[in-house]
């Protein structure tokens, strides 16, 4: 492909449910792209939303997501955090995002790949039954500055954001980065964007195939468009010694975490940590 194809390039639903091999698998894509459709925003308004005293509040939802104590100001605190967000948005995503008006903020959980970090969601109500719901996430320094060198950008949001733009062929409308009035680096997105992941534990080992040429190729445009897709080929090469080396790696990875996994329940169960979880 040409420079400019890449750029160009999408691997939307779309896409999927057309370039499905049979009607089996395209029945199934189908069924995925719909559960995604029910994790707009909109869709899980009333399930995590009420009123109380005449205003619309985020419902705690202990351990996961729960509000801060009083003393801590986090409302009157982020406003101005939030004032900053909005002038990294795009000219026009500001006036989209002018139309809303912040309502209530709570601490959330993050996943495993962000523990240790700070999190957050606020709701934002431009009309009675009109939310968004974004999502504010701690960025630190890549793991990679170490070998790589730092960033080119001053913030760590804003690194974050702009790879993101970078390797993604429609990011998140509402993407930008800001500062707490405690210099702590943030990034925000929506909380809730069509996001769906798949259950691999269940697929058959043809549906990870299919699955696995699907994030391929995801993978390839995402380093075709943030490097020199010419270079990396060539890099590669035509053996498969640079496949068989990612596939030890990820047995090796996978090996890891479930010993991670098992150390982790083990001490639960001898009372040296306590957690809330389903095993």
């Amino acid at each position: 492909m040409n420079v400019l194809d890449i750029w160009y390039a999408r691997l939307d639903e779309e896409t999927l449910i057309a370039s499905a091999p049979d009607a089996d698998a395209r029945k199934k894509r189908q069924a995925i792209a719909d559960e995604a459709k029910e994790s707009v925003g909109g869709y899980i308004f009333p399930k995590i939303t009420q009123v109380h005293n005449g205003r619309r509040r985020l419902i705690d939802q202990l351990p996961l997501l729960y509000h801060p104590p009083p003393e801590e100001k986090i409302p009157e605190n982020v406003l101005t955090p939030i004032a900053n967000y909005r002038e990294t948005l795009p000219y026009e995503r500001r006036l989209l995002f002018n139309r809303y008006r912040i309502e209530d903020i709570a601490y959330k959980v993050v996943g495993v790949g962000s523990v240790g970090t700070r999190c957050g969601v606020a709701l934002f109500m431009a009309e009675e039954n009109d939310s968004l719901f974004l999502q504010v996430k701690e960025a630190g320094p890549s793991v990679l500055e170490p070998y790589a060198g730092k960033t080119e950008f001053p913030h760590h949001g804003q690194r974050v954001v702009i790879g993101q733009r970078l390797m993604q062929s429609a990011s998140d409308m509402m993407l930008g980065w800001t500062t707490s009035q405690k210099g702590i680096h943030f990034y925000i997105r929506q909380l809730r964007d069509m996001k769906y992941s798949p259950d691999v534990a269940s697929m058959t080992s043809l549906q990870l195939s299919r699955y696995a040429e699907i994030c391929g190729l995801t993978l390839a445009r995402a380093h075709a468009r943030s490097g020199d897709a010419s270079m990396i080929s060539g890099y590669l090469g035509k053996s498969d010694v640079f496949d068989k080396a990612i596939g030890t790696f990820a047995g090796l990875y996978a090996y890891q975490a479930e010993r991670d996994c098992e150390r982790f329940l083990d001490a639960i169960q001898a009372g040296k940590i306590t957690a809330d979880y389903k095993k």
